[in-house]
């Protein structure tokens, strides 16, 4: 990892705000020039690296606001007014390369945990600790689905960059029970693959649990509880297993598992080395399909494949799923025109009648996205590949500037402005996944 903490900007003023009918800025706004910081031979990317870190990271910091007590990330736009999960990780991974940023940090993950507490109190004990989608401030109503859950690799991530064993000591525990309440409550028939739900029973709140409109779940209905007949029971779990989302949870518990050892906890890193290796197992028995030369979605219950491959197919890359032949086969895959388009990697299959460049979820490319597939690539060894697709997503939010996501053949910018999500950007390029766009701190010899 050629990862260091390597941005010297002037450390955020914390100071509390009342709710004044719009969310306040919690950091200064003052930064040190990259430029002094990071070496890199193209204008350009030093240009897109500070725009990255004044506006997708530090400008999306915000004073507490009912019901979060603590500093959050607001993601972007005016829609977005609560702290997600998947969305806040990607800010917190390069907020934790800035000096004097522990507290922040620990706040920013003491707003999961607050909620955790919240939930236990009014919810039966089938649903406790469960971490919502996005703790949205007052008067929004509580969202009663979860997210994408990338907390523990976020942790990770962080300890990585800082050192920092009290963030450890505040999250291992907690994180653990949020897995358990996953497999609980998405792994209803205990086979080890992920579904989607909601306690609200509405179908589209499950959706959000993933990729929004991954063409996969089209079908997608809610059921009761397959073998729980408890009173106050409703529709509330999918009946589609996502590979994304199981591949998501895997890489998650991968990271707990070592962090585990680090503390010290060995019975946490057994047990949850033991929930692993059931689900890559489950995985590939039951998600690869060799013609598709991928992971695709299955009926929760009769485990028949949905013969279309998204933009969830190929997270079990980045989760180290697939074995070295199935990442090969993958890679061929992604190779083909179905994948490569003007802007890769579309969100679904280009052949499927469903796609259109421009579609959220069903055709349109994500820098996040595209960061966690260069990154599963590389680390099977297809380093060209990921490259290409690296280059690829940093060279158009050069011209066309940095958005939430982007049509896969024009690359115009769609959907929000310097989204927070979007300082993957950056991240492809410090974590040397990158070929043409070069960035390093000053001083630091170049990757080999």
């Amino acid at each position: 990892m050629n990862r260091r903490r390597v941005l010297k900007i002037a450390s955020s003023g914390i100071t509390l705000s009342p709710w004044l009918g719009q969310l306040v800025i919690a950091a200064d706004e003052k930064t040190t020039d990259i430029r002094d910081l990071l070496e890199s031979d193209d204008a350009e990317v030093l240009s897109l690296t500070q725009r990255v870190f004044d506006k997708c990271i530090l400008e999306k910091l915000r004073t507490p606001v009912e019901p979060l007590k603590h500093t959050w990330v607001q993601p972007g736009g005016p829609y977005y007014k609560g702290q997600w999960i998947w969305d806040t990780m990607f800010v917190v991974d390069l907020l934790s390369l800035l000096p004097d940023k522990k507290n922040v940090i620990r706040d920013i993950f003491q707003n999961y945990w607050d909620f955790q507490d919240r939930w236990n109190q009014q919810r039966p004990a089938y649903a406790h600790d469960m971490v919502t989608v996005a703790i949205k401030t007052a008067p929004q109503e509580v969202r009663q689905f979860s997210q994408i859950p990338i907390l523990a690799w976020g942790v990770e991530r962080i300890y990585q960059h800082n050192g920092d064993k009290e963030l450890l000591s505040q999250c291992l525990g907690r994180l653990e029970r949020f897995h358990d309440w996953f497999w609980r409550e998405r792994d209803v028939t205990d086979i080890g693959l992920i579904a989607v739900g909601s306690y609200s029973g509405i179908l589209q709140h499950a959706r959000w649990e993933t990729f929004d409109y991954d063409c996969a779940m089209d079908d997608l209905k809610l059921t009761p509880h397959p073998t729980r007949k408890g009173p106050n029971e409703g529709a509330w779990y999918g009946d589609i297993c996502m590979a994304g989302n199981t591949a998501y949870l895997i890489l998650g518990e991968r990271s707990l598992a070592r962090l585990a050892t680090i503390a010290g906890d060995a019975a946490m890193a057994a047990r949850r080395t033991q929930r692993i290796e059931k689900a890559v197992k489950a995985m590939c028995d039951h998600m690869w399909d060799e013609k598709a030369g991928t992971f695709l979605a299955v009926k929760r219950d009769s485990l028949e494949k949905i013969p279309v491959a998204t933009i969830g197919s190929w997270i079990p890359l980045t989760a180290g799923v697939p074995t070295k032949e199935m990442a090969k086969r993958m890679a061929e895959v992604l190779r083909t025109p179905a994948w490569q388009t003007p802007l890769p990697v579309p969100t679904v299959d280009r052949t499927d009648k469903r796609w259109k460049s421009d579609a959220f979820w069903r055709g349109d490319v994500w820098p996040s996205t595209n960061y966690q597939i260069a990154s599963g690539l590389a680390a099977y060894g297809h380093a060209d590949l990921a490259a290409d697709i690296a280059d690829k997503t940093i060279a158009n939010a050069i011209k066309n500037g940095i958005s939430e996501h982007y049509d896969s053949v024009s690359g115009a910018p769609l959907g929000i402005k310097d989204y927070c999500m979007s300082s993957t950007l950056v991240t492809m390029m410090l974590d040397g996944l990158t070929q043409k766009h070069r960035l390093k701190p000053r001083g630091e010899r170049p990757a080999p």
